[in-house]
């Protein structure tokens, strides 16, 4: 049971890893085509995350080995009931890489805007995506006694999921206009200040939209609320919420940065600490539910993998951070790099 809590808690890591470093990078993605008003600008949008975006991938691409290696049932019955979903997320990573690459391989306008406008939607997609996948992992999906998926691709689409999926995709918005404030220079730099002023209040009005719904219908925000052990989660919530515009009014938006990577720990946070110790909730049968027991590998898998984790993480951890560090500086309108 402990190596399971472990891993438990190394994937919830992984993933929230995941959600703030490539939230930054949708979120920049997202705003390309509107934020940067010539060529220069949009290579300078791209540049500003030329260093890390691929490198941010790794999060995702690490946390799904560690769930297939930890919680192989749960992994099977996570890609198998949201396998169409899944299919566009890599679809859209896929045109979004290939965006990065191509785009100022021609000099032509209409060929680098619609690179450009394919870096939208590949940016676009994932939030809204991952945002349906884990509001119905927190809703609960039509899972049977054998573990598997019995429900069909709608089920999956509902007036919940699609808000909760709008709602991450304009806190990646925010969080990525922020990043983007603080590493390039004017007149992108105040534009981009400009721009997370604006999303600020739409993305802090879908956030209360959805926990309001959501008390309503997943257990984890009537937990939020009336759980002694969950409240605080709620109030340090609103806090880095109310925290974040209180830094942009001031033009502190490194921290305002971090408060907006606090809002994505903490709501990784909520999302876990009320999952536990189920991994997927079963709407058809709580005894169906995945949990951290009956989706696991074997205690002697589990010590091999927890070695390998052990001596190889700290290492992708550190030249992670050396990586953010070498590139630290703003980027000047002339420094339009590779992009």
């Amino acid at each position: 049971m402990a190596l399971q809590i472990v891993w438990f808690i190394l994937i919830a890591i992984l993933f929230t890893g995941f959600f703030v470093l490539e939230g930054f990078d949708y979120g920049v993605g997202i705003l390309l085509p509107f934020i940067g008003k010539s060529d220069t600008e949009r290579r300078q949008v791209l540049n500003s995350i030329g260093p890390f975006w691929d490198g941010n991938e790794v999060w995702l691409i690490t946390a799904g080995g560690a769930l297939f290696a930890a919680f192989p049932a749960w992994y099977a019955t996570l890609f198998s009931s949201f396998y169409p979903i899944m299919f566009f997320i890599v679809l859209a990573l896929i045109l979004r890489g290939a965006a990065f690459e191509f785009r100022s391989l021609h000099e032509s306008s209409r060929w680098r805007t619609t690179w450009d406008w394919l870096i939208f939607v590949g940016s676009v997609l994932p939030g809204l995506l991952w945002g349906i996948i884990l509001t119905n992992m927190l809703k609960g999906i039509p899972i049977d006694a054998r573990l598997n998926y019995v429900g069909g691709f709608w089920n999956l689409l509902n007036p919940f999921a699609l808000a909760c999926g709008l709602t991450m995709t304009a806190l990646f918005a925010l969080h990525g206009a922020i990043f983007l404030s603080l590493r390039t220079s004017d007149p992108l730099m105040t534009r981009a200040h400009l721009v997370a002023q604006r999303l600020y209040l739409p993305a802090v009005l879908l956030i209360f939209l959805v926990a309001i719904s959501g008390f309503t219908s997943t257990n984890i925000f009537q937990r939020l609320l009336l759980d002694p052990k969950m409240v605080p989660l709620g109030y340090l919530l609103l806090a880095a919420l109310v925290f974040t515009s209180f830094f942009l009014v001031r033009r502190r938006n490194g921290w305002a940065f971090t408060m907006t990577t606090l809002t994505i720990v903490i709501t990784a946070i909520i999302i876990g600490t009320g999952l536990f110790p189920n991994l997927m909730i079963s709407s058809l049968n709580p005894a169906w539910n995945l949990t951290i027991e009956n989706a696991s590998s074997s205690p002697y898998t589990l010590t091999v993998i927890t070695w390998i984790g052990v001596s190889c993480i700290p290492v992708v951890l550190l030249y992670q951070g050396w990586n953010y560090w070498v590139f630290r500086k703003r980027l000047s309108p002339q420094a339009v790099g590779h992009y």
